[in-house]
């Protein structure tokens, strides 16, 4: 297994638990049914299954689908160990089956994982009480992502879109081709089909048309800074992987930049010395489908 996306999506944990808005977290709570069919599109390493015990989600049935059969396969070795060493009761730990028989069970909430595609999974569900797209929406086109999870819903049915990037990236301290390396960086990303560099006010003004309900909207910005020149948990590695992506789409950008690997070295050698911090603007959105 090629262990740098697992890692990337697991050392994140921590920079998306300061950042998701508690505000829109309260009032999908709130509306949430008590045992919720819970569809999650791009689960990656199942991290939203801890997040929603925290919140007192412990019963009903969860499922996530991932396209990627390695982070699946993570998520099914990891998660369950993983919730029992923080304190949960795990049962009915299985070999993974295709007749829809959980992965395992926390508490009195069914979990499953399977490879597929997200959307697909979407469009081929129904009657499904939350749909979850956390760190989705900007990947994929925004029409069909709001006509699908409409599609899985039940009548009244929630959607939550966490952690939806919006189009701004900043790096302290300043340097002189910030402004530069951002709009070819965005650039890059808005040029590979289906992608939305604001992707989060895009989506906030597509589902304020529809039919259902825009219950809340909130800012869930990342930001990872040091502290006495060390970053917290595993946020020094998810700082690197944020530089590759930077290194890897900004050649390939429409915009021109003046000096990128200047630029680049600059910023490894102040992560390395503990001295980076990185901003990126999202955000949360809470959708309610049409009741009838």
């Amino acid at each position: 297994m090629n262990h740098a996306r697992p890692r990337y999506l697991e050392a994140k944990r921590t920079v998306d638990d300061r950042a998701l808005s508690s505000r829109v977290r309260d009032r999908l709570l709130a509306a949430l049914p008590a045992e919720p069919r819970i569809l999650e599109a791009g689960s990656g390493t199942g991290a939203t299954v801890p997040r929603l015990c925290s919140w007192g989600v412990d019963a009903g049935r969860y499922r996530g689908v991932d396209a990627d059969p390695r982070i699946v396969a993570f998520a099914r070795d990891v998660r369950p160990a993983a919730l029992q060493r923080a304190g949960q009761d795990i049962e009915n730990e299985c070999r993974p089956a295709d007749d829809g028989t959980p992965d395992f069970t926390v508490a009195d909430l069914d979990v499953r994982f399977q490879v597929g595609d997200a959307l697909d999974a979407l469009e081929a569900a129904a009657d499904v009480d939350l749909v979850v797209a956390q760190a989705f929406a900007d990947l994929v086109p925004l029409p069909r992502l709001v006509a699908a999870a409409e599609s899985a819903l039940r009548p009244g049915g929630l959607a939550y879109f966490p952690i939806t990037f919006d189009g701004g990236t900043i790096f302290q301290p300043d340097h002189p081709d910030d402004g530069a390396i951002e709009r070819a960086y965005h650039a890059a990303i808005d040029a590979r089909v289906g992608r939305d560099v604001r992707a989060g006010r895009h989506l906030a003004d597509l589902l304020r048309r529809r039919d259902g309900d825009l219950l809340a909207v909130g800012s869930s910005d990342w930001i990872v800074r040091p502290r006495a020149g060390a970053y917290p948990a595993d946020e020094r590695y998810f700082l690197s992987r944020i530089l590759e992506f930077v290194a890897e789409a900004v050649p390939s950008s429409p915009v021109a930049t003046p000096d990128p690997d200047s630029w680049l070295a600059a910023r490894r050698a102040q992560l390395a010395a503990g001295e980076l911090t990185y901003v990126a603007h999202q955000y949360d959105l809470l959708y309610r489908a049409p009741s009838g």
